[in-house]
């Protein structure tokens, strides 16, 4: 592969004729790798999305649906095995990890934590390609299980069957556009989504609507969260929402 442009990474890559493949988010201090990655990974019609940091991650996934995160272990800040971890307790994307440290302790720890797949650097892009397409197969068939059901504070949501039930086990109707956001709080809880991912989520990538449509639908939702006085959704003033509780699969 021939070395990248040294200009700074490009923030997305897409294959014109192949736009619908999936977005992948690399996550990695070193520019020479998220350029590589970047590139070849795009090449083969993928939307690639980069971060330096778990805190750029954060920011990406709040504005982005991210299909599958490749993880550098160490970082500054946060490192790789914080953010994995962090990201298995909320249901976030399947990770991918990549890191130097390839002894079987380390490769143990990765998987124990929650990463799907664990490569050690440096691996060459066809091995990265291959465990990227095995990955996503893997939780695409996670996905079209009948079961797909996640509690919080008592509530559970089904979206198999688009169903959302209170600790009283009361079925509450939703509209489907609040059904739509409450599907994008529950898929990546305890984080500031921005507006635009939530409008998004609810009305499709190409509305017209303004910001203030994504306001009315959550405001809608929280009153019917609200049946027993939890502060489930929060506004955080000048970014967007936070989900509050945590979620988990049933």
């Amino acid at each position: 592969m021939p070395n990248p442009d040294p200009d700074p990474t490009p923030r997305t890559l897409v294959a014109d004729s192949l736009s619908s493949q999936p977005t992948l988010l690399v996550v990695d201090d070193d520019h020479m790798i998220r350029t590589l990655l970047a590139q070849s990974l795009g090449m083969h019609g993928y939307t690639v999305e980069t971060a330096t940091s778990a805190q750029e991650m954060d920011s990406v996934l709040a504005r982005k649906s991210i299909a599958l995160i490749l993880l550098d272990v160490m970082m500054p800040g946060e490192d790789g095995i914080s953010v994995c971890r962090r990201l298995s307790r909320t249901a976030g994307p399947p990770v991918v990890m990549l890191s130097a440290l390839g002894d079987e302790p380390d490769r143990i720890l990765g998987l124990e934590i929650g990463a799907s797949h664990y490569l050690t650097k440096p691996c060459s892009p066809r091995e990265i390609l291959a465990t990227v397409r095995a990955a996503l197969r893997t939780r695409a068939l996670q996905d079209s299980d009948e079961a797909r059901a996640y509690g919080f504070l008592g509530w559970r949501v089904d979206f198999a069957a688009h169903e959302l039930f209170d600790a009283d086990d009361t079925l509450i109707d939703l509209t489907d556009g609040e059904f739509a956001v409450l599907r994008a709080f529950v898929e990546r809880p305890r984080r500031v989504l921005a507006r635009d991912a939530l409008l998004e989520a609810a009305r499709g990538p190409d509305t017209d609507a303004f910001d203030r449509a994504i306001d009315v639908q959550v405001s809608r939702l929280r009153r019917k969260l609200r049946s027993r006085g939890d502060d489930i959704i929060r506004t955080i003033r000048n970014e967007g929402y936070f989900f509050v509780p945590r979620v988990v699969r049933l």
